[in-house]
């Protein structure tokens, strides 16, 4: 296939996936206008999936159209426009306003099983991603494994009687026979997904310099998502508080969202090596927030029990106190916080950092050039590590050195 009309194949699934899924968001809000019908709890995930997954598999596949990773994009993106579509188009039709558009039965069906197949093509998309190769004999067993699902969940899904997973309306062409499978297969095909997720750690061991920044790019993605998704559906229900909900929210949002972005950043190779600076700066602010938190939590709960044991009643003043305190120690905290993730995360930048700055300090106390240069091809081979150092200096000026590593 040439680029053209890879480009042009390409944008036509983009331009259908959000064509679904903006029908999906119209009948979305036509079933909010219905008390009785129930909102379909993941369809800002699905909407986010549509989205973001057809746009830069319409990217990856038009700029690289041999890439198998970027028609994985695309696909995914489709279907979960479709899911998206049949979902909120047969509860419009079969639950909100019965029998007011037609085809109703039929969307609800593709909705019963299509599903499944969109789960299975995020596991070979983390399978094969970022080369579209798999990353060893052992993830083959694991990849014909995931299609044996895969196909077996789809017939299965497709004839299961009851309702569908989180949908109000059942399946048109479910067969009383057999059991509802939806939600051990859900659980599957999840379980599935994470086993995808954990051939990243294969890949790693295995992987050069540029292969590890691949997927460190996915890496942050995917533990931001999963935060969110943990924080929302697992430690709401738990211990409830909205604010937990609002914040996995966040969390989940930015996940899914930045996700495909990150790993097609990856797969082009767009400034690739600027997600270290992001892993440390989110690792330092994120600290930082807890630890502050901790704090000002720690510091209202003492001075008001302070407070009530001097004059008998509570005062603002803990909290103005509090927040004081908070602004004081934000940049000492931070720089410690900073100090010691490059201190544990980040050595060899951490010591060729220091190593730099004590070659600063003694550049501007030294005199005797002889000894400058041979100090100076140390710190090159202990910050840069390289095979060989030279050093050279302009005729009249001094010695030549060289040092060979």
């Amino acid at each position: 296939m040439s680029r053209r009309a890879a480009a042009r194949l390409a944008w036509t699934l983009w331009v259908f996936s959000l064509a679904l899924t903006a029908l999906g968001l119209f009948l979305l809000t036509l079933n909010r206008a219905y008390p009785d019908v129930s909102l379909y709890y993941y369809w800002l995930e699905t909407t986010l999936v549509a989205v973001g997954y057809s746009t830069v598999g319409a990217v990856v596949a038009s700029r690289m159209p041999e890439s198998f990773v970027g028609w994985l994009f695309c696909t995914i993106g489709l279907l979960f426009g479709v899911i998206h579509f049949c979902g909120e188009y047969a509860m419009y039709t079969l639950v909100a306003a019965p029998g007011s558009l037609l085809a109703g039965e039929v969307a609800a069906w593709i909705d019963a099983w299509i599903w499944v197949p969109s789960l299975g093509l995020i596991v070979f998309l983390l399978l094969v991603f970022p080369d579209g190769r798999l990353p060893g004999a052992l993830w083959r067993r694991v990849a014909w494994f995931t299609a044996t699902i895969v196909l077996a969940g789809t017939v299965l899904a497709a004839f299961s009687p009851g309702p569908v997973l989180q949908h109000p309306f059942v399946n048109p062409l479910g067969i009383e026979a057999l059991p509802n499978i939806y939600k051990p297969l859900e659980a599957l095909m999840y379980a599935l997904i994470v086993v995808g997720a954990l051939s990243m750690v294969a890949r790693m061991r295995q992987a050069g310099s540029i292969e590890r920044q691949q997927i460190k790019w996915f890496a942050y993605a995917t533990t931001v998502s999963i935060g969110g998704v943990i924080l929302k559906n697992t430690i709401f229900p738990a211990l409830g508080g909205t604010w937990v909900w609002w914040v996995g929210l966040v969390f989940t949002t930015i996940g899914l969202a930045g996700s495909p972005v990150a790993m097609g950043l990856a797969i082009l190779r767009y400034r690739l090596y600027e997600i270290d600076l992001l892993i440390n700066r989110t690792l330092v602010y994120v600290s930082l927030t807890a630890v502050l938190a901790l704090v000002y939590v720690g510091s209202v709960v003492a001075l008001q029990y302070a407070f009530r044991t001097l004059t008998g009643g509570e005062s603002q003043l803990a909290v103005v106190a509090s927040t004081l305190a908070i602004a004081t120690l934000f940049i000492p905290l931070r720089r410690r916080i900073q100090s010691f993730i490059d201190r544990r995360f980040y050595r060899s930048k951490y010591d060729a950092a220091h190593t730099l700055e004590a070659f600063s300090a003694r550049l501007r106390n030294e005199t005797d050039l002889d000894a400058l240069n041979a100090e100076l091809v140390g710190v090159v081979r202990e910050t840069m590590q390289p095979e060989h150092v030279s050093f050279w200096l302009h005729p009249g000026t001094g010695s030549k050195g060289e040092l060979p590593d």
